[in-house]
């Protein structure tokens, strides 16, 4: 018996089952985690608060897919830091679902990306995220990431 893929307005292939807080599909009619809509763009700084949002709130697979929503619609330049914080919040994802081999290949990547952007750009605490994503217990016992951005200077 063959079942019918669900599929969007161009006919294209998509998953429209719910999923559960680490991405994971869930049978056809239970109820899961609110998916992001199609096309968002957000600014970087609304971008990164939703993430970290997400993030404190134990969801990295949808911190995940905010990441990759800014990762598709970043200038060229910034395509790279976009996706490396995308791998690292799926990383933690695999870390947390058990799958070490692809948290350690995915968090290493995303460190690679990253750490290209040493400077930082929209205040992204880069070392602290490069440390995470490098320390062992991270993998090991699910840890959270350290804050996104590096805490404010001008007193706000």
């Amino acid at each position: 018996m063959t079942v019918d893929r669900d599929r969007d307005e161009l006919g294209r292939p998509r998953n429209a089952r719910a999923r559960d807080a680490l991405g994971r599909p869930l049978p056809r009619g239970a109820a899961g985690i609110p998916s992001l809509p199609d096309g968002l763009v957000l600014s970087p700084a609304e971008t990164l608060a939703e993430a970290q949002r997400l993030l404190d709130s134990g969801y990295p697979f949808q911190a995940h897919e905010v990441l990759e929503a800014a990762w598709k619609s970043a200038p060229v330049g910034e395509r790279e830091l976009w996706q490396g914080l995308a791998q690292l919040a799926v990383g933690l994802t695999h870390a947390l679902r058990g799958n070490t081999t692809g948290a350690v290949t995915l968090l290493d990547r995303g460190a690679d990306r990253i750490a290209r952007y040493s400077d930082g750009p929209h205040d992204l605490a880069v070392a602290d995220l490069l440390a995470w994503a490098r320390d062992p217990r991270t993998v090991s016992e699910g840890r959270p990431p350290p804050p996104l951005r590096r805490p404010s200077t001008d007193g706000a």
